[in-house]
């Protein structure tokens, strides 16, 4: 299933795409759903840069439900190549909890526009149930099709916070640089 989410956020296409790629771990208190982001790798190779962060979510789940929930179900690689001359991300999500079955990958764009930037963000999630074990053959592509499309209206809201979040980071930086 496709994953499309775009937002404008009011800054050059520059600082917010350094900004994305540099200061990433800084916006968790913007997103209320991530605890925090850990960059684990990063390799520059001219315009060209690796990153590897482990995203922690779970911030707006309740104590209690942390405690079914374990660490790892609500952590994910994100594995991304990040490209200044095309003003480009590519990236892949890798789930700790059925890595075999879910696959999900895109690209974002940060596009200049007279209004600051347009992050536009593509992907694609599929669903592999019968990578899952427990599934009967029978239900596999409903349970497929059910999931990934409960996923994508659960990531896209998250996408676009994202982008809120990372407008805010900038906003409070150029209050901090005025005062």
């Amino acid at each position: 299933m496709e994953l499309s989410a775009d937002s404008t956020i009011p800054f050059d296409r520059e600082r917010v795409f350094r900004a994305y790629r540099d200061d990433l771990p800084k916006l968790t208190e913007f997103l209320p759903n991530i605890r925090r982001i850990e960059v684990v790798e990063r390799e520059d190779k001219g315009s060209l840069v690796e990153i590897l962060n482990i995203w922690h979510g779970g911030g707006d789940i309740p104590g209690a439900a942390r405690v079914v929930l374990s660490e790892s179900m609500l952590s994910w690689k994100d594995y991304a190549i990040w490209n200044a001359d095309e003003f480009s991300c590519q990236w892949r999500i890798e789930t700790n909890s059925f890595t075999e079955a879910v696959r999900c990958e895109g690209k974002n764009y940060f596009v200049e526009t007279d209004e600051g930037t347009r992050l536009e963000i593509r992907g694609e999630i599929t669903i592999d149930a019968s990578k899952i074990s427990g599934v009967p053959k029978l239900l596999r592509n409903g349970v497929s099709k059910t999931v990934t499309e409960f996923l994508c209206k659960k990531i896209t809201p998250n996408l676009i916070e994202v982008s809120s979040g990372l407008n805010r980071f900038l906003q409070r930086q150029d209050r901090a640089e005025a005062s």
